[in-house]
């Protein structure tokens, strides 16, 4: 049995330090502040694999650059003079290609070919979270845009999808009451599903303690502990911790967790706000997805969450107000008259990496430390895939899956030159 320190309590550690616990292996978990308390703490809570592709999309550098200088459109990137950001930021725009867009959505999908049993699977082994499993429906205020984005799933067939079909207003208010006047299409994905994601990592961590795991509040990693060229722990504020092996899953912090380290990764923090509004006047019974104006309606036990846009304007917790007036009109103009109870406003960090695909795997060149990160809005989907394949892999060295397109070390030229070497050699 071996002993790993996961430097991350949000989802994607949490999850990692579940599955490694079940085989047996000892975990301790490390985190700056309490456990969930960042991007999984106030998201939309939503279970999608059927939307999980990478966040750079044909398209997308049309639409950024009409969207990227108004502050509360659904896309900000606040001007900066940070040769590293323009540099993610062009290469970000460079894999905006439907070639690397579909090999992207190709690899997702094959991680997330566990996802809905995984979920199934925690609950019963006592890990207790909120979870619904209602759907996703995806509105429109008008059809040209909810034909455009049903057809652009059509591709989701080959993994076992149903393509969507389009839905007339009377159809959805079958489905769903509570809409505005103003919705006029829209499409219902059954298969999907939506957790509270609060409960989610409260649910593992109480299950984690009860297995006897050590989860420690409010320290710093400052480096790494070596011996001959191997990880053999971490360095904190408090002292080193030793360990065989070491985890970063410090979301959109990694990056910077992983320069302590030595290594290098790209991962650009994508800011990202949610209003929860306790005991809503209306109760919806599916979670939706609002088209044009890129925004997530979510309904809890007791409580709705309006979340959305997407923020690039570094690593930081500030609100601009007027991103979260734009969401409170979104859901002015889908839901109607919703507003009434009394609201809570979050802000959080999203981790982006620029060819929008997670970093999952072993560090080339740094045996033992491993990172788990970049899974931008799909972290509570891909929480349970990501946790099982980290665990078999720090456990067994194996991996179900080619995890190839998620290795941490493609960012490097030196990766890229030999990956290409490869390639040539097997063709």
């Amino acid at each position: 049995m071996g002993r790993t320190v996961i430097v991350g309590a949000g989802a994607i550690g949490l999850a990692t330090a579940f599955e490694l616990t079940r085989r047996g292996e000892e975990v301790v978990v490390l985190d700056r502040k309490e456990p969930g308390w960042a991007s999984s703490s106030g998201n939309a809570g939503w279970i999608t694999p059927s939307i999980s592709t990478p966040l750079p999309a044909p398209g997308l550098v049309a639409t950024s650059m009409k969207w990227m200088l108004r502050s509360d459109s659904p896309l900000y990137i606040q001007p900066r003079l940070d040769p590293r950001f323009a540099a993610w930021l062009a290469r970000f725009w460079r894999h905006c290609s439907p070639r690397a867009f579909y090999a992207g959505t190709e690899a997702m999908s094959a991680l997330n070919d566990r996802t809905m049993p995984l979920f199934d699977e925690w609950q019963e082994h006592g890990v207790e979270f909120e979870m619904h499993e209602k759907g996703l429906l995806f509105l429109g205020l008008s059809r040209e845009p909810v034909e455009r984005f049903a057809a652009s799933m059509t591709y989701l067939e080959q993994f076992g999808y149903e393509s969507p079909k389009v839905l007339n207003r009377a159809e959805l208010l079958d489905i769903e009451p509570h809409l505005g006047p103003l919705v006029t299409n829209g499409f219902h994905v059954k298969e999907e599903r939506h957790v509270r994601p609060e409960t989610l990592t409260t649910g593992l961590v109480n299950r984690l303690k009860a297995e006897g795991v050590e989860i420690r509040s409010g320290v710093n990693v400052t480096g790494a502990e070596t011996w001959s060229g191997k990880i053999a722990g971490v360095q904190t504020d408090s002292g080193s911790i030793a360990a065989d092996k070491v985890m970063i899953a410090a979301g959109a912090w990694s990056g910077r967790v992983a320069q302590r380290f030595g290594v290098h990764l790209p991962i650009e923090a994508g800011k990202g706000y949610s209003i929860t509004i306790d005991n809503p006047k209306h109760k919806l019974s599916h979670p939706l997805d609002l088209i044009e104006a890129r925004a997530a309606i979510t309904p809890f036990d007791n409580s709705l969450r309006l979340a959305g846009t997407m923020e690039l304007s570094g690593l930081n917790l500030r609100i601009r107000h007027e991103r979260v007036e734009a969401i409170r009109r979104a859901g002015d103009r889908y839901l109607g008259d919703w507003r009434g109870g009394e609201e809570k406003v979050w802000v959080g960090m999203r981790p982006l990496t620029p060819d929008g695909l997670p970093v999952i795997g072993e560090v080339p060149g740094r045996e033992g430390l491993y990172v788990a990160g970049g899974h931008q809005m799909l972290g509570i989907t891909m929480a349970p895939a990501t946790g099982e394949l980290m665990a078999e892999l720090i456990a067994t060295g194996k991996s179900r899956i080619d995890l190839s397109p998620f290795n941490p070390g493609r960012f490097t030229r030196s990766f890229r030159r030999s990956s290409r070497r490869a390639a040539a050699m097997a063709s």
